[in-house]
């Protein structure tokens, strides 16, 4: 095997591997990292004095790598529609924003995953001793799978964030039921979710309160996280909390009553998956089993 083309395989695999692996891994939240720092920091009895200290204390890949990588997704999503960079801000919230990502960080991060994988494909190809233009035609096949990989990984975790919003919903309002009931406001009571909860629906919250002290109205910071995760059970519970702030109405009997209603949906939910189990299996028993 040429050296040069192990070499050059072996690089594009890595790299493909660490962009991956850095959108399935879960981000640590900007206030987390910040809060770190300053633990280490204050461990170690140091004070950062300037701000060429601050600078120098943070990782490589901060000081030196991300500014090219943001440089070159502003340049990218420049040249987008405005449609296209709406639609695609919305798609990376509601997968919860992978690595801090932004719409030009994306675009970049796309453009890296098609040239690695491009250049994997045509090293392969050529390893195997492909002559033109099939060596080509398999860089070309990995730049499109390099391309549509990063918006199947996004997908993937935008559905799986959906999942977790929509299992966590009904023992979020329980909580927030027993909370409004015992004397609480609704803000202290979603507080104490925020509290009790770490999962994408907290954080759904978290930042409906933050926005909230930010001075943002109540009805459209609610409306924005009801648009945002597109879970239609949330949407309904949002729907009802402004209607009921609208209308004047007991948010605590409205809170329970929503309660109920996605308990039943659940398991409603719950009987409709038992009953396509049977048509699932079928498949397989076909296939495996009576062979």
């Amino acid at each position: 095997m040429n050296p040069v083309a192990f070499v050059l395989a072996a690089l594009a695999f890595f790299g493909v591997l660490l962009i991956f692996r850095a959108l399935l891994v879960a981000p640590q939240s900007e206030t987390d990292m910040l809060e770190a720092r300053l633990a280490q920091f204050s461990e170690s009895g140091r004070s950062l004095t300037n701000l060429a200290e601050v600078e120098l204390s943070l990782p490589f890949f901060d000081r030196a790598v991300r500014p090219t990588f943001d440089k070159l997704g502003k340049f990218l999503a420049s040249r987008m529609p405005a449609q296209t960079q709406q639609a695609m801000q919305e798609r990376l919230n509601l997968a919860g924003r992978p690595m801090g990502l932004s719409v030009g960080g994306f675009q970049a991060l796309r453009m890296m995953s098609f040239v690695m994988i491009a250049v994997l494909g045509f090293v392969i190809a050529s390893v195997l001793k492909q002559e033109p233009p099939l060596n080509y035609l398999g860089g070309l096949v990995g730049g499109l799978i390099g391309a549509l990989m990063p918006m199947s990984m996004v997908s993937r975790r935008a559905r799986k964030r959906q999942k977790e919003i929509l299992l966590g919903l009904p023992s979020a309002l329980d909580l927030l039921t027993i909370s409004v009931e015992a004397g609480l406001g609704f803000d202290a009571a979603l507080q104490r979710v925020t509290d009790k909860y770490k999962n994408a629906l907290s954080i759904e919250f978290n930042q409906f309160l933050n926005e909230i002290r930010l001075g943002r109205s109540r009805v459209e910071a609610m409306e924005d996280m009801g648009r945002r995760t597109k879970v239609d059970e949330l949407n309904n519970f949002v729907q009802a909390i402004v209607q009921s702030e609208q209308l004047g109405v007991g948010i605590a009997n409205v809170l329970r009553i929503q309660s109920e209603e996605i308990r039943r949906r659940r398991r409603q939910r719950a009987e409709e998956q038992g009953q396509k189990a049977p048509l699932k299996m079928l498949f397989p028993m076909v296939g495996c089993i009576f062979p």
